[in-house]
C-alpha cells in the first residue's frame, strides 16, 4: 500500500511530495499488473504456426480439375488452460490470394459469381467447440464465413507429435457451395455442389506446459 499522505508542509513542497507518492504508487500498481499477468499466463500453452511449411488447399468434383491454394492466409490456435477443450482455432485466408494454377479460373473464382474478393477479401474459421474424439483426433465445430456468409461447419484434424511440443495439424471441412450464394458455374465446366478444404498446419509449441491430451 502506499504511505499517508505527510504532514502539511509549504504549498511548493507539498504538491512535489503528491506528485513523487501518485508516481511511484502508479509505477508499483503497473508492475504488480505485469507480474500478475506474467504468472497468469505461466500455466498456459502457446504455440506457433509455421506458415512456410504449412498449407491450405480446396478441392471441388468439376467435368475440369478445380482444386488449389491459398497463398496467403494467418493462424493461430490459443489456449487458456493445458486442458484442449479451450483451444480456439482461427483462420484468415485472403481469398484474392487463391491459386489453381490457372489464370481463368482464378479470375472466376475471385469474380462475383464465386468469392466475390472486392466485396469480401476475407475467408475465415473461428471454432466454437474443441472435442478430443480418439489419442490424435478432433473434432473442430465452428464459424465459417465466405462471400459474407456465416454458418455454422465442422472441422476434423489429426494431430501428430502431440506432447513433443511440435507436429502437424491435418484436417478435412466440406460444406455446400451453394449455401453461402455460389449459385453459378463456369462455362463448359460441371461442378459439383460439395467444396473440400484441407489444412496441413506445422506447430510449435513455444512456451507453457504441453497439453493433457486423453491417452
Amino acid at each position: 500500500m502506499c504511505p499517508a499522505s505527510p504532514a502539511r508542509k509549504p504549498l511548493g513542497e507539498s504538491h512535489t511530495t503528491t506528485t513523487r507518492l501518485t508516481v511511484f504508487c502508479l509505477l508499483v500498481t503497473i508492475s504488480l499488473l505485469s507480474v500478475g499477468r506474467a504468472r497468469a499466463q505461466d500455466g498456459v500453452p502457446v504455440f506457433k504456426i509455421a506458415q512456410a511449411e504449412s498449407t491450405i488447399k480446396f478441392d471441388v468434383e468439376a467435368s475440369v480439375d478445380i482444386k488449389g491454394t491459398f497463398d496467403k492466409w494467418d493462424a493461430t490456435l490459443t489456449f487458456t488452460s493445458p486442458d484442449e477443450t479451450t483451444g480456439v482455432l482461427d483462420v484468415k485466408i485472403q481469398a484474392d490470394s487463391v491459386d489453381t494454377g490457372s489464370g481463368m479460373k482464378n479470375g472466376k473464382l475471385k469474380g462475383k459469381n464465386f468469392f466475390a474478393v472486392k466485396q469480401n477479401p476475407y475467408i475465415t474459421f473461428h471454432s466454437t467447440k474443441l472435442v478430443q474424439t480418439g489419442p490424435n483426433t478432433f473434432e473442430v465445430d465452428g464459424d465459417f464465413t465466405i462471400r459474407g456468409v456465416t454458418k455454422a461447419e465442422k472441422l476434423t484434424l489429426t494431430v501428430t507429435g502431440a506432447g513433443t511440443g511440435s507436429g502437424t495439424i491435418q484436417g478435412i471441412m466440406a460444406f455446400d457451395r451453394k449455401q453461402y450464394g455460389m449459385n453459378s458455374g463456369i462455362p463448359f465446366i460441371r461442378i459439383a455442389n460439395r467444396v473440400e478444404v484441407a489444412v496441413n498446419l506445422t506447430a510449435t509449441r513455444v512456451s507453457g506446459p504441453p497439453l493433457a491430451l486423453k491417452q
